[in-house]
């Protein structure tokens, strides 16, 4: 930390100060002093930028080439951290120049990816003579070896078919098989097993983990009628995911790129989806201890208000990790801890399964103290022999999971800046909330906004489910038909750092002045300048539906505001795709009509002159249904209409009352009703976004957006959209540069279906001007800001510099 820097007025003797404050009037000197200490501060700080960029670690962006061209490194673009670390490994890659550990380290480095590199030569079969056998480590044959198995992989060959696991690995990063040679030119993706091909995976998803949460228990089933031997007695079932939604698991990365020398990637230690064969114990390739711990804690540590959460919880660095109550389960951790006897049977059995028809029966019956895992769906089976037993699991259990998105686009476990301590040059009121707590929950920290004499921040320290029910919250003023949240100054509702809370709303949020008019009329201005600060700032919140949430309601309703800002935040939008049938039913997230939410003609509303700006950045929303009265502004986001394949009925954005520009010549030949009845939405500013669904607004101007369907913009001879995609169906447009539509460019996204990791990914068979032609030279949409395209550039630019002579790398994403 910076030691405090001491001002000039302070560095002179006492006695010039204690005559300065004689003198009339007072501090004379001391004011003087005041005006030379911001020249002299501005100097004393270029003074430490100067030296902070004799490094590249503290040194400022537009440094890093120059700091590169001293070692001789070519100029990269993208990623300032990417490019800092380039330059920064560059000495110990060239020490190492050639070998797989460099390789891998240096792909990180770009990249930020998990990586693991093979040479794929010695994946090649052995055709061995039967006289002259030459074996994998030499010696005996293989199956001579004391350490080979049935189930051992045998290069030259036939492949072992007896174990899962052990085939769970074919074609993949860590395939142990032999293959024929494959002599087809090399594409991206393509896996050639040839003498001079360097397969290079990449896990390009960020693998996320939530600490701490409440998985969904479905029911308790109780087998004693049927059980035999050691079955279990009481079976738990529960989905990992506190709403019930299906969740690939992922495992966490175990990558080090500090290791000195350079360590590739290990089997069972990448950022990606967790396989299910490798989770079953009795494997002989089986290793659920490298994704699946178990471990006790007290609940009633848990219900400490100065205590984070996670301070009583042991965490390990697997996937999954199941938190049990230490007074039901003592000592019942798994894996054994080192130095357990051998001999001592372990206190829980793990397997991996198929878990889709779990209310029908499993295919294998669940033993006592073991656990069934589905990963590809996020469900578990827990077997136990006491109904204690399944009652301390069903209440008390929780679950710290892993799963995989593209980016930070929606609510994520990230690292977050700390909370403001100023808002607007006002002290600010924190307030925390602890799930565990019934002191410190969500609805006591929201009680008296509406008599708060500074901004209020309130950080939930926690990633469990909270209910919120503003009905319960007093002194709501309901004059628009449901209860608000009145506020007297701004307002900050956010996740602390490293959380995920989920927001269950039994009613739509809305928000509105304490005070529209003034008592007395001359304090109206200075009331209107207050108003014109008034905001709500919801930052790394999942905002959805609790049971009896009203049917066809937005998840907030009013903003009678200055500025609604959505931070990091996901607006549940529905369309999720469940294990059989269609996606379910989109829902509206915000619905915000002209008005303001005040009866018509009266005092309030003829007061209330704000045209409050809706702010979406980073967040995941459902449609927008908000009228020209507002103003809209996205920001690396995705709006979620629905199904793209339909032309109509599906919006993402759009507006109340139709205009009488409506005349305007149709965009499809058969019009729905919700088409019919659509008006315009707000004028929009957009930068790099993701539309599922259409969108109808008054006037748009930005760059970098895709929109899937139609885009129609009623004052079109305004406003200017950039490096964008159009689905070229109808859309009504402003003017547009470096755009393509989609008769000439093939658009594809890797998923469409909320839930899905790679939900949101352009595909590589996605036309190269939109992954490549968008801002800054690189893709479009919401994750443009990821910069991917640069990282490939650079990954071949650098492999050009450090690949052997003679080896061809063959980059290939498994994520």
């Amino acid at each position: 930390m910076a030691e405090k820097r001491v001002s000039l007025y302070e560095r002179l003797p006492e006695i010039y100060r204690i005559r300065d404050t004689e003198q009339l009037p007072p501090d004379q000197l001391k004011h003087y002093l005041g005006l030379v200490e911001t020249v002299f501060g501005e100097i004393h700080t270029n003074i430490e930028a100067l030296y902070h960029d004799l490094f590249i670690e503290t040194c400022d962006p537009w440094v890093i080439p120059y700091l590169g061209d001293l070692l001789g490194t070519s100029h990269l673009k993208g990623d300032p951290w990417t490019l800092r670390a380039d330059v920064a490994d560059t000495i110990a890659l060239r020490r190492r120049k050639g070998t797989l550990g460099a390789i891998a380290l240096l792909t990180y480095t770009l990249t930020r990816w998990g990586v693991h590199a093979v040479e794929l030569r010695e994946n090649l079969v052995w055709n061995q003579a039967l006289n002259h056998q030459r074996p994998d480590a030499g010696g005996e044959p293989p199956h001579g070896l004391l350490s080979a198995t049935r189930f051992t992989p045998v290069r030259g060959g036939t492949v072992p078919v007896r174990d899962p696991a052990m085939l769970s690995l074919l074609q993949s990063p860590f395939d142990p098989f032999g293959h024929t040679i494959d002599v087809k030119p090399p594409s991206l993706g393509g896996l050639r097993y040839n003498l001079p091909n360097l397969a290079i995976f990449l896990w390009r998803l960020v693998a996320y983990r939530v600490v701490v949460s409440q998985p969904l228990i479905r029911n308790v089933v109780d087998q004693s009628a049927i059980a035999t031997d050691n079955q279990a007695i009481f079976v738990v079932r529960l989905d990992v995911h506190p709403r019930g939604e299906p969740v690939r698991l992922f495992n966490t990365s175990r990558f080090d790129p500090d290791q000195q020398p350079p360590v590739v990637s290990q089997l069972d230690a990448t950022p990606g989806p967790i396989p299910t064969a490798r989770l079953t114990a009795q494997s002989e390739a089986g290793a659920p201890e490298q994704y699946v711990a178990i471990e006790t804690y007290d609940p009633a540590s848990l219900s400490d208000p100065d205590l984070p959460p996670i301070d009583p919880v042991d965490l390990a660095q697997v996937g999954l990790q199941l938190h049990l109550p230490v007074d039901t389960f003592a000592d019942q951790v798994w894996p054994p801890s080192p130095g357990t006897p051998t001999d001592q049977p372990p206190a829980w059995t793990i397997r991996g399964d198929n878990l889709c028809g779990w209310e029908v029966g499993l295919l294998r019956s669940l033993q006592n103290r073991e656990v069934s895992i589905d990963p590809v769906i996020g469900r578990m089976v827990i077997g136990v022999e006491t109904e204690a037993e399944a009652q301390a699991i069903a209440d008390q259990l929780r679950l710290t999971y892993t799963y995989g998105a593209v980016g930070p686009v929606g609510a994520h476990p990230i690292s977050r800046v700390p909370a403001p301590q100023t808002w607007l040059d006002d002290p600010v009121e924190r307030r925390f909330v602890n799930f565990h707590a019934a002191a410190a929950g969500l609805q006591t920290a929201l009680s008296g906004l509406e008599t708060a004499s500074h901004p209020v921040v309130i950080e939930i320290g926690d990633s469990m489910t909270h209910t919120l029910d503003l009905g319960a919250i007093s002194d709501l003023i309901t004059e628009d038909g449901g209860p608000n949240l009145s506020l007297n100054h701004s307002l900050i509702l956010r996740a602390a750092s490293g959380q995920r809370p989920i927001i269950q709303l039994t009613q739509p949020l809305r928000f509105r002045p304490a005070q529209v008019v003034a008592a007395d009329p001359a304090e109206q201005d200075a009331l209107d300048a207050a108003l014109g600060r008034l905001t709500v700032r919801l930052e790394g919140l999942y905002l959805t539906r609790a049971a009896g949430f009203p049917a066809d309601a937005p998840l907030i309703a009013r903003a009678a505001l200055h500025s609604l800002e959505l931070l990091d935040c996901t607006l549940d939008p529905g369309g999720i795709q469940p294990l059989q049938g269609d996606r379910t039913p989109i829902h509206t997230a915000l619905r915000l009509a002209n008005g303001y939410g005040f009866a018509a003609d009266s005092p309030q509303d003829e007061a209330f002159r704000q045209t409050p700006e809706i702010h979406l950045q980073r967040t995941l929303s459902g449609p927008l249904q908000i009228d020209t009265g507002y103003r809209l502004f996205l920001t690396e986001s995705i709006l979620d209409g629905g199904e793209p394949d339909s032309l109509a009925g599906n919006f993402a954005v759009w507006g109340f009352d139709s205009s009488p520009e409506e005349a305007l010549e149709p965009p499809f030949e058969e019009t729905s009703e919700l088409v019919l009845e659509a008006g315009w939405g707000p004028p929009t500013t957009v930068q790099a976004i993701t539309v599922f669904g259409q969108m109808r607004v008054e006037s748009i101007h930005g760059q970098g957006g895709i929109w899937v369907q139609t885009l129609e913009v009623l004052n079109n001879q305004t406003g200017c959209l950039k490096f964008s995609y159009f689905s070229g169906q109808g859309d009504r447009l402003p003017q547009n540069h470096g755009c393509v539509t989609g008769d000439s460019a093939r658009l594809r996204f890797t998923q469409m279906a909320l839930g899905q990791p790679a939900y949101g990914q352009l595909a590589a068979t996605t036309d190269f001007r939109i992954r490549e032609r968008g801002p800054n030279d690189d893709a479009m949409g919401a994750f443009g800001f990821l910069l991917e395209a640069h990282k490939w550039r650079n990954l071949h630019i650098r492999y050009r510099e450090f690949m052997p002579v003679g080896t061809r790398p063959l980059l290939i994403p498994v994520t």
